[in-house]
């Protein structure tokens, strides 16, 4: 989110990564790092669930005996955790890293929009927790405007179909996704049932309320159609500053419909300007 210069370390150092979670998003990330980032770190410990997830992964990997048995075993292997689970208890897996003094980028933001507790975690332990920006535009914006009052805040996420299946808030309400033939809401509320709701849709969402400190402000609106090909997010923010309206249309994740491209690309380029020394996040 917010950079500002660390400085250079005298030696550089070869930064070890432990992917938790080896799905379509921690995978892609991972064979990121070896393509993009191999000379800054290296991806040294995989744990999943699902052991063959990690197996598989690990034959996309430069780093022999990776998969790890256990998530202890793997905070013992790396200096920072990627975590890529969005699981009942994210909550607690992060906090164990925290405790551990690991470093931590978080993709499954939405677990932690009531995360004031963690973040002084984080700050007690003397690491970091890091929060790319994900498939949106204007946090920086929204974080400035912050600093006086926010009357408003309007996010509107546009998803297909498809991107909708299986979601349990779906199945409670009933709705038959494939007799939608137009644009329908599917949502319309505060944020945190949002992300209670669509825990892996509306990340963007709990990014907006921790950017913009007005949780009790922000409304989120979720609407699907037969006709949207992308995932598109438009967030309107008004305030003491003026007036902010964004608008991203994202290609979905190739291996994963349910997120953006741009979400995983984003964590990519956060783990980039980490590796290079640059301070984000807290």
């Amino acid at each position: 989110m917010s950079l500002s210069p660390l400085r250079k370390q005298a030696k550089a150092k070869i930064i070890r990564v432990g992917i938790l979670g080896c799905g379509a998003i921690g995978s892609r990330i991972a064979k990121s790092i070896k393509t993009q980032c191999d000379d800054q770190a290296v991806v040294t410990a995989l744990f999943d669930i699902n052991p063959a997830k990690a197996q598989h992964l690990q034959k996309n990997i430069p780093y022999k005996n990776s998969v790890k048995t256990s998530y202890p075993k793997l905070l013992e292997s790396c200096d920072l955790v990627v975590e890529a689970v969005n699981a009942a208890d994210t909550y607690q897996l992060v906090r164990s890293a925290l405790l551990a003094k690991k470093d931590v980028l978080v993709m499954s933001v939405g677990k932690f929009i009531e995360g004031e507790s963690i973040f002084k975690l984080a700050q007690k332990q003397g690491v970091r927790l890091l929060i790319p920006s994900g498939a949106i535009a204007g946090i920086d914006a929204i974080k400035a405007a912050s600093l006086q009052r926010i009357d408003r805040i309007i996010l509107t996420t546009r998803k297909p179909i498809y991107g909708f299946v299986d979601n349990a808030y779906i199945k409670e309400k009933r709705v038959n996704l494939s007799k939608i033939k137009k644009e329908t809401i599917l949502f319309d509320g505060n944020v945190r049932e949002a992300v209670k709701c669509f825990p892996q849709n509306i990340n963007v969402a709990a990014t907006i309320a921790l950017a913009s400190d007005a949780k009790d402000k922000l409304r989120i609106r979720i609407v699907t159609s037969p006709e949207f090909k992308v995932n598109s997010h438009e967030i309107e923010v008004a305030g003491e500053f003026g007036r902010l309206v964004t608008k991203t249309e994202n290609v979905v994740c190739p291996d994963n419909p349910k997120t953006s491209y741009l979400a995983v690309l984003s964590a990519v380029r956060t783990l980039k300007e980490y590796f290079q020394g640059v301070k984000i996040g807290t």
